[in-house]
């Protein structure tokens, strides 16, 4: 038997697996908002990251539990305000998944969305990818190189402008 990722088992221990749903429609979610933008080759890391950031965004911003019924179209001001380049995206992110984890401690236990979301929160957080470096001033690379300089960037700082600019552009 399957059961969908925000409600519990009956507690019987009788092997019933957990489906994670909130979770895996959150990352479709922000899956086909990168495709449909054509902002990075789906298989490379920067449009992993542009990905991750984006269903962390989703998953953590439905405080409601509805994400199986939401209505992309009326979601996306909420993600674009908290995606913003002005914004504490990270402390949010921070601050939602202490709450959530002690929301899931009080009562059910661990929840397989959340292990996942933690998951991809660790990635994000603890990967770097070289990227242009944006505070660089500009001609700043050395005579005949042609290229601009680069720097080790953590994955949440790529991806999360990425996740914002596939928003503006569905």
């Amino acid at each position: 038997m399957l059961h969908r990722g925000h409600q519990s088992t009956d507690g019987t221990g009788g092997g019933e697996l957990t489906v994670p749903m909130a979770w895996l429609y959150a990352e479709y979610i922000a899956d086909e908002l990168l495709r449909t933008g054509d902002l990075m080759p789906p298989t490379s890391f920067e449009f992993r990251a542009g990905r991750d950031a984006l269903a962390l965004t989703i998953f953590l911003s439905d405080t409601d539990g509805e994400l199986s019924g939401i209505r992309v179209v009326t979601q996306l001001e909420t993600w674009l305000s908290l995606t913003a380049y002005d914004q504490p995206w990270q402390n949010w992110v921070d601050e939602r998944m202490s709450q959530l984890r002690a929301e899931a401690a009080r009562s059910e236990g661990p929840s397989p969305d959340l292990e996942l979301a933690a998951a991809a929160w660790r990635w994000l957080e603890e990967t770097e990818l070289l990227a242009p470096d944006l505070d660089a001033a500009p001609g700043g690379s050395p005579a005949g190189e042609g290229e601009e300089p680069e720097v080790w960037t953590p994955a949440w700082q790529l991806g999360l402008p990425l996740g914002h600019l596939a928003i503006h552009l569905f």
